[in-house]
């Protein structure tokens, strides 16, 4: 059986073991029995290595960027040893422990305020919050050093079966970059369950989840469009926190393509102090007005003609040493609803351009999304990061690719 059927089959499991773990928790079952102990590694010579045992906290699930009806989570005290040394300089540890957000009432009473859409006007009124408690943590992630690339992804609390197609394929951990380089590891990004009615049973099968694989971060907010760029600040202040030395860091969605290989070949003469941020890079790209776009910008939200350059959110690379910077430069920044063009502010801020590259296809291989090449594996064997693919279709395309494949001739895009 080749490759992707047995990894297809294998997310197959897992998908009707969650479906079944649901329907328990809604007859009744204490979601505390399904997590008494984690299953066993699965059988096979292409099993994942066992994880290590996360150290990570649990709070309350009830988090935000919160309905407005919703209470703050409790506060968890640090530890002496996840103190700040002194009470200042970068924290040791993850320092936010209450989700104290209150809405900016200031803003309600303003005529313009009044005439924009429903989710604009939450969006403004809780702005101000701007970091939230953990849920899920990993702080051993890069304990040693020894990391070389850190891979995360974001995704949400309910497509596991595409955090498990990934880790099955472009997200599984090495030991080795290879040529002496460290390690490369995974990670994914979530909120909480947008539903209030969902939160709790998928937050016992997301625990779950995290016991099995140890590679969640979570944080006490909605996952929702909007909040996309909360993901990006978080990421960037847990990065400064518990993984201040890792070289590289490649970030992008749960429904791309990405080829490691190509991503360490890329990497192999680059240096993590260098101002690397390279992707599938928009310029000029203009505010959209359309209100029925999804990307819609209403002028008082933003006022300029057209956007400083930015790299699709798909996936892009990125140097430690500038994701360390780009954080404090986001800091100085208002939040913006769309995350991508947040991060090309931010690194105007600094005053560093991101930089194109042909391997990354963040519009698919073809805009034309029923081109034939947006299905040949040949193409995607060249490139770095393709969007977009469903679970079964990333497992397909990554099987033929890592198969015995003729190609013609090779792209050169490296």
């Amino acid at each position: 059986m080749s490759l992707w059927k047995r990894t297809l089959s294998r997310s197959a499991c897992l998908a009707l073991a969650l479906l079944v773990a649901v329907t328990v928790f809604q007859r009744g079952l204490a979601p505390g029995q399904l997590l008494q102990r984690p299953p066993p590694s699965p059988p096979g010579p292409d099993a994942p290595r066992s994880p290590p045992k996360p150290s990570g906290r649990r709070l309350s699930p009830d988090g935000f960027w919160k309905d407005p009806k919703e209470t703050g989570a409790a506060a968890v005290a640090p530890t002496d040893e996840e103190a700040p040394p002194g009470g200042g300089g970068r924290p040791r540890a993850w320092d936010v422990t209450a989700a104290n957000c209150t809405a900016n009432t200031n803003l309600t009473r303003q005529a313009w305020f009044q005439g924009l859409e429903p989710h604009f006007r939450q969006f403004l009124t809780y702005r101000h919050c701007r970091y939230f408690p953990m849920l899920l943590n990993h702080p051993e992630k890069c304990a040693g050093g020894d990391v070389y690339l850190l891979v995360v992804v974001k995704s949400v609390i309910t497509q596991h079966d595409r955090r498990e197609a990934i880790r099955q394929t472009w997200g599984r951990e090495r030991a080795s970059a290879g040529a002496g380089r460290g390690a490369v590891r995974t990670l994914f990004l979530l909120g909480t369950a947008s539903k209030r009615e969902e939160r709790g049973h998928y937050q016992q099968l997301l625990a779950y989840e995290d016991r099995v694989y140890g590679d969640i971060l979570q944080w006490d907010f909605l996952d929702s469009f909007f909040n996309l760029t909360l993901k990006e600040v978080h990421f960037l202040k847990w990065l400064d926190i518990y993984c201040p030395r890792v070289p590289f860091v490649f970030k992008g969605d749960d429904d791309v393509f990405v080829h490691p290989a190509n991503l360490l070949e890329f990497l192999a003469d680059r240096r993590p102090d260098e101002d690397l941020f390279v992707g599938d890079v928009l310029r000029h790209a203009r505010p959209i007005r359309r209100k029925d776009n999804k990307y819609y910008i209403p002028p008082v939200l933003y006022g300029k003609a057209s956007y400083p350059p930015y790299a699709g959110g798909g996936g892009f690379l990125m140097a430690g040493g500038l994701a360390r910077r780009l954080r404090r430069a986001c800091d100085t920044l208002e939040l913006y609803p769309i995350d991508d063009v947040f991060l090309g502010m931010c690194l105007e801020v600094l005053g560093v351009q991101p930089t194109a590259h042909e391997g990354f296809k963040t519009f698919g291989i073809s805009r034309d999304r029923g081109s034939r090449m947006n299905r040949e594996p040949c193409f995607y064997r060249a490139m770095l990061v393709v969007h977009k693919l469903l679970p079964a279709e990333l497992l397909a395309m990554w099987g033929l690719v890592h198969g015995n494949l003729t190609c013609a001739r090779r792209l050169q895009v490296l």
